[in-house]
């Protein structure tokens, strides 16, 4: 197998042009030395158009790429600036790897799949990179992922809820897309304010084209549906009418009182 083909297959980029590779025996890492080709080069790296070159830079720059035979690989190339009519002077583009971003798009693609099978501390220890490193790894693929996606676009039957991710009353609401099954907003906090944004987002002309909205009993998701989607019909979901209906049964039997706020409450029954 010829030495270059070795090379084009640890960069894995059709756009990159493998010139060396050498192993730094002091770190322990592999690194390739890798140059845009000709039709990448000179091109803004917010929004891809090709522009003149404004200068050098700060130098050579490096990129995490994927482990190889157990070592860890970077990708080393020149960052010169370029001057883009929209953004101004900006680094320019490279075809391995997003702007801003100090991994390739390899590396990305990789941890966003193992988030999604285990969890992030694992991520990061099988990835050999930071926790934090992860989290924004999974912004910088979610945010790319959502550019040319409207989540909102065709919503009829909806459901909404606040679930609880942290210890000390942390909150976040959740809107999710019955037909689909999916998830189409979350927000931090709960109340009338926060799902007040997410109609906001949504939209006067498409709130008046839901059709039903399941919640629970809670009155401050009954008062904003009222207001910003009067046409939809307000239903309890079935999780939360079996909970009502059991902690119903057990004060009426005596089994226990219900605290404050419970969902046993006369005006969460009368919803149920």
């Amino acid at each position: 197998m010829r030495f270059t083909t070795v090379l084009n297959a640890l960069v894995g980029c059709e756009q990159a042009v493998p010139q060396d590779v050498r192993f730094e025996e002091k770190s322990q890492v592999i690194v390739v030395t890798v140059r845009p080709r000709s039709r990448a080069r000179r091109r803004c790296g917010i929004c891809g158009i090709r522009c003149p070159r404004f200068d050098g830079g700060a130098g050579r720059r490096r990129w995490r790429h994927l482990d190889a035979g157990g070592l860890k690989l970077y990708l080393e190339a020149d960052a010169p600036r370029v001057t883009c009519k929209q953004h101004g002077v900006v680094v320019a583009a490279v075809p391995w790897a997003r702007h801003d971003a100090g991994h390739t798009r390899d590396f990305d693609q990789q941890v966003a799949w193992m988030a999604t099978e285990c969890s992030k501390s694992a991520t990061a220890h099988l990835m050999r990179t930071a926790w934090r490193t992860v989290g924004a790894i999974l912004t910088r693929h979610q945010a790319e992922a959502d550019a040319g996606i409207d989540r909102l676009a065709g919503l009829r039957r909806i459901g909404v809820d606040e679930i609880s991710y942290r210890r000390g009353q942390k909150y976040m609401t959740v809107v999710v897309d019955h037909e689909s099954r999916h998830v189409v907003w979350m927000a931090d906090g709960h109340g009338k304010d926060v799902l007040r944004s997410f109609f906001d987002a949504l939209g006067a002309d498409r709130a008046h084209q839901l059709t039903h909205i399941s919640a629970d009993g809670a009155e401050w998701i009954a008062d904003v549906v009222a207001e910003r989607a009067p046409n939809a019909v307000r239903a309890m979901d079935p999780f939360h009418v079996v909970q009502v209906r059991r902690e119903a049964l057990c004060f009426r039997e005596g089994c226990k009182d219900p605290p404050p706020g419970c969902r046993s409450s006369p005006v969460k029954l009368a919803a149920a």
